[in-house]
């Protein structure tokens, strides 16, 4: 079945980014990883930029721009894997727990490219993104959203 999608919060690789930061910022603010500043900021960086280039990329106008936005989000999310390999290797934290951040980790990268070549081999098709008119009070500009199938989608609430 397919859905209309206005919003990237109902996106299930945003989700899946959303609680790989989480994740990430409970481990790295626990010791020691926590007083590793360059590991720590580089991979708080790396899981942040998956999740905000999802929804980045979902607000662009072009689908051309939303598979660009979608790609850097799924390499971000394979650089959080890499960097937990670091911690593993350092004996930064419990090799357990940063496995399965690591998997979440992968879960986000495979959805996310998943849902760029969904996207990528839906270009050609005639269902392009259009914005509304701004409105008339300043807020943000939407789009009358994206079909997409309802693997990619779990509306929240």
């Amino acid at each position: 079945m397919m859905a209309k999608v206005t919003r990237f919060e109902d996106l299930i690789c945003w989700q899946k980014a959303r609680a790989l930061v989480k994740q990430v910022y409970a481990l790295t603010n626990r010791e020691p990883l926590s007083r590793d500043f360059k590991l720590r900021d580089q991979l708080r960086s790396a899981s942040v930029s998956a999740m905000s280039n999802i929804a980045e990329g979902f607000a662009r106008f072009h689908k051309k721009d939303f598979i660009r936005f979608l790609d850097i989000a799924q390499s971000s999310a394979s650089e959080v894997k890499s960097l937990l390999y670091i911690i593993i290797d350092q004996d930064h934290g419990n090799t357990d727990e940063i496995q399965k951040i690591q998997r979440l980790a992968v879960e986000t990268q495979k959805i996310t490219l998943g849902l760029l070549k969904y996207v990528k081999n839906s270009i050609d098709q005639p269902a392009n993104l259009v914005k509304e008119p701004p409105s008339l009070y300043g807020e943000p500009q939407d789009f009358n959203g994206l079909e997409l199938p309802d693997k990619f989608i779990k509306i929240s609430t």
